[in-house]
């Protein structure tokens, strides 16, 4: 068999073929989710935490300055995102994607981020400003925050696959990863809409404000503010 009658046989049969779904109440591994068209089903919460201007970082950076800032902003948010009981799902170059499932799902998830910007602000920027005190570069992130269904596929090929993430809060939450970092959190009204008033109001005075998504018609809110570590 040709490589091209391979191709048009495989995606025949992906199309053709009637797909076998289930309710997750976990997030899935990829042993979880066959080949075939086999998918879970989860209510879920998606973060996506993206260190902000990378590009003219990467071009303006000796390469183990910038590698650095991806390792320490990257370790941080991941240590963050499973200490407060988010899976992690992805690592894509300069970010990191999460998945909070459970009750408490939109204000972990929203704890989670405004840690993020504690951590970047009061521990990653300080430990590299400490070492390479003659850069004027300046980390910034930007973490974006959606709740939805979502369909969980395996992709790819024997040997070489990874789980898909289906669903409008996947595509969204990384969307607002890429938005203006003079607010290092947005969230989308259906995480605000659910959250406990801790991650929500400080001090009597909400965190967050609302604004319009205009690429996507959506009302989201963002905020400046962040949840110290202990």
């Amino acid at each position: 068999m040709t490589l091209k009658t391979e191709l048009e046989t495989r995606c025949t049969e992906i199309f053709r073929s009637p797909w076998t779904t289930r309710a997750g109440r976990v997030v899935p591994a990829e042993s979880d989710v066959g080949l075939g068209n086999d998918g879970v089903e989860l209510d879920a919460t998606v973060l996506y935490a993206d260190i902000a201007d990378s590009t003219q970082m990467v071009d303006s950076l000796i390469p183990a300055l910038a590698a650095e800032i991806y390792k320490a902003f990257l370790h941080s948010a991941a240590k963050i995102i499973t200490s407060n009981g988010g899976t992690i799902t992805a690592y894509d170059g300069d970010r990191v994607m999460a998945v909070f499932i459970g009750d408490y799902k939109n204000t972990s998830a929203v704890k989670t981020a405004l840690q993020i910007n504690y951590a970047t602000k009061s521990i990653v920027r300080p430990a590299m400003k400490a070492i390479y005190t003659s850069s004027n570069h300046v980390i910034n992130h930007v973490v974006g925050i959606d709740s939805s269904k979502l369909l969980v596929a395996r992709t790819g090929i024997r040997g070489s696959n990874d789980l898909v993430w289906v669903g409008r809060a996947a595509n969204h939450a990384a969307k607002m990863a890429a938005l203006d970092h003079s607010y290092p959190t947005y969230i989308t009204a259906e995480v605000y809409d659910r959250l406990a008033d801790e991650a929500k109001i400080s001090n009597g005075v909400n965190m967050w404000e609302a604004c319009t998504w205009n690429t996507q018609g959506r009302r989201i809110y963002r905020s400046t503010y962040w949840w110290p570590l202990a």
